[in-house]
């Protein structure tokens, strides 16, 4: 494997089949962008300036054009047989994509930042023994749960005085920032034989200093973890990708406890559901020290103080005696106060309740709860309690949400606009009005089948932005069975946004007018066409 910086050729005169269809515009990461330099305009249309091969470069409007302030889009020319290590490749709309080895990338999710921040403090954050170079300077790698992180401190603050990152953040100069390590995504040119990473993924160093590293330790540090399995000296060992679900599942089945971190409505207890569907629930919010302990009775008759098991550790031992593996869930642990959360660490650390009764052996622990940061109920867990749980952080996606939503019968309404609209699959509570997240448009749906689509029906679940954005994008959708006819002129005058409006018309309308539609977004570009054959497949996917 051999990393090259692209030639200018092959993106503007003899363009590979990959940069006709996706283009040539390179969006940054926020690594890329903490660690290029700021010259007041980093980035614009969504993209980034970078290196390419003969001292030329590509500006951040996707020309051939020199530039003083680069970032690096690495490219890796494989050798014959390497394809078996890419992962995930899909090919949509004339573009292969698939995924090797992995890299910092975007900043780390709000809910973990006070956590990561906390235990670096105290200097519980583990390393994994890994380095990541970034402007020259080797940064350790940490483990946050099932994460890997960095820590990079800002080292210019930008023209405005702060940098803004992906998520909207503003980094000031100085002020630590915490980036996950994600998995690369390439552009796969399989006739070539060719990597070409989807954003530029660093900068803040020379073209010299780019081509010395890329030659050396990024191909070293972009491959491990990348390798899902290896065999050495006789030893049989893996390193695996796994889903949230399949984490879960793997620790409940090695009888370690687990705690889910995530967001409101992001379906914690809808995985364990799928794992175990007998699984005995305890929201610890409604519980206290005695109703988890169980009571002490004074039995008058014999003079004596008669321990009581809890009702829940009777269901328990009742679900168990079929022999199966069936789970305890602690639903909202971090709610519970801090004397709850006590009676509960003797649990997950003896296995025994208030010293006298034994858990089944067949009884797994799992438990759940919200971050500080979005619960002004919420406690952090006491060190020694954290310590006992595996933790692994759920993070929700239109992408993993969809698969759920299809089998769960969730209305093709929902499904479609989400598909389209993955921005409000989650929106910001207020504390005033209606806000989205994955259970709230499971209550939609429920709303539209009972109803029979009554769209009036979304502003008191998910509030009004959302609600009007959902009734203008089926609106449309209806309003734009009839095409129209435009003259070439006409065409060449729309933004980049009408056109893009064009081209969802042409979608709605497929069904109903397909070789009128295509031809329409034929003459609308190549970028356009293959934006409609990618939303036809994921269209025939739903």
């Amino acid at each position: 494997m051999k990393s090259i910086f692209l030639s200018p050729e092959l993106l503007f005169e003899k363009r590979l089949p990959m940069f006709t269809a996706a283009g040539v515009l390179a969006a940054p990461t926020d690594f890329a962008l903490m660690t290029t330099p700021d010259d007041g305009f980093l980035t614009e249309a969504g993209g980034i300036n970078y290196y390419l091969g003969d001292e030329a470069s590509v500006d951040r409007f996707g020309r051939l054009s020199p530039c003083a302030v680069c970032a690096v889009r690495p490219a890796l020319l494989l050798e014959e047989g390497e394809e078996a290590l890419l992962h995930h490749l899909q090919s949509a709309g004339g573009v292969t994509v698939a995924e090797y080895g992995s890299f910092p990338g975007p900043i780390l999710d709000a809910s973990l930042r006070e956590m990561a921040a906390r235990e670096k403090e105290h200097g519980t954050l583990p390393t994994t023994g890994r380095f990541v170079t970034a402007s020259g300077k080797q940064l350790p790698v940490y483990r946050l749960g099932a994460k890997q992180v960095i820590c990079l401190a800002a080292d210019q603050n930008g023209t405005k005085g702060y940098l803004q990152l992906s998520d909207g953040t503003a980094v000031g100069e100085g002020e630590e920032v915490f980036l996950e390590i994600r998995p690369v995504r390439w552009l796969y040119d399989r006739s070539n034989r060719l990597l070409v990473s989807a954003q530029a993924l660093f900068g803040g160093v020379s073209r010299e200093a780019a081509a010395e590293y890329l030659q050396d330790r990024f191909v070293r540090e972009l491959k491990e973890d990348s390798m899902e399995s290896s065999l050495t000296d006789g030893e049989n060992w893996s390193v695996r990708q796994h889903d949230e679900l399949s984490l879960i599942r793997t620790f409940v089945e090695a009888d370690i406890p687990v705690f889910l971190h995530g967001l409101s409505g992001d379906g914690k207890s809808d995985r364990v559901r799928q794992i175990d569907p007998d699984v005995l629930d305890i929201e610890l919010v409604n519980e206290t020290p005695e109703t988890i302990n169980g009571r002490a009775i004074y039995n008058e008759a014999t003079n004596e103080i008669i321990d009581v098991k809890p009702v829940w550790l009777v269901k328990l031992e009742t679900l168990c005696k079929d022999g199966s593996l069936h789970i305890l869930f602690f639903d909202e642990l971090t709610n519970a106060t801090k004397q709850t959360q006590s009676v509960i660490f003797k649990i997950v650390l003896e296995r025994f309740v208030n010293n006298r009764w034994p858990l089944p052996r067949n009884a797994r622990i799992v438990a759940a709860g919200n971050e500080r940061s979005e619960s002004s109920a919420a406690h952090d867990l006491a060190e020694p309690l954290f310590g006992r749980f595996a933790h692994i952080y759920i993070r929700t996606t239109v992408e993993n949400w969809m698969p759920w939503a299809i089998r769960s019968r969730i209305n093709p309404f929902v499904m479609e606009f989400l598909a389209n609209n993955d921005l409000y699959l989650r929106t910001p509570y207020t504390g005033t009005s209606g806000y989205a997240d994955p259970r709230r448009w499971e209550m939609v749906s429920k709303a539209l089948d009972a109803s029979e689509n009554d769209f009036s029906l979304l502003e008191p679940i998910v509030g009004r932005d959302s609600a009007e954005a959902f009734v203008r994008f089926f609106r449309a959708r209806a309003q734009l069975i009839s095409l129209g006819s435009y003259t070439d002129e006409e065409l060449q005058r729309l933004s980049v946004a009408r056109r893009y409006q064009l081209a969802q018309q042409c979608l709605a309308a497929y069904s109903a007018q397909p070789e009128k539609a295509r031809a329409l977004v034929q003459r609308l570009g190549r970028e356009y066409l293959a934006w409609l054959d990618y939303m036809l497949q994921r269209k025939e996917k739903l």
